[in-house]
């Protein structure tokens, strides 16, 4: 399963609508959700911050990781 996106428990929580998060930080609609299904292979460390700020939480509220060894890779690149 490797990394867990919960950005729709958090907008639940903060009663927000994704529609108006993509508003405030900047994003289109169809990006967000693309977030919050975690249809996406990498965020800009901005758009984590904005979301956060807009949010009032941290990363690790948005962010999870669960092991999965299928996921195991035996080459490591840091971009």
């Amino acid at each position: 399963m490797g990394v867990i996106v919960n950005l729709d428990v958090m907008l639940a929580k903060r009663k927000m609508a994704s529609n108006d998060l993509a508003e405030r930080i900047g994003l289109s609609q169809n990006n967000v959700s693309r977030i919050k299904t975690g249809k996406i292979k990498a965020i800009r460390f901005s758009t984590l911050s904005a979301i956060c700020r807009e949010l009032d939480c941290k990363p690790g509220d948005i962010l999870d990781y669960e092991y999965d060894p299928s996921d195991e890779v035996d080459d490591f690149e840091v971009e």
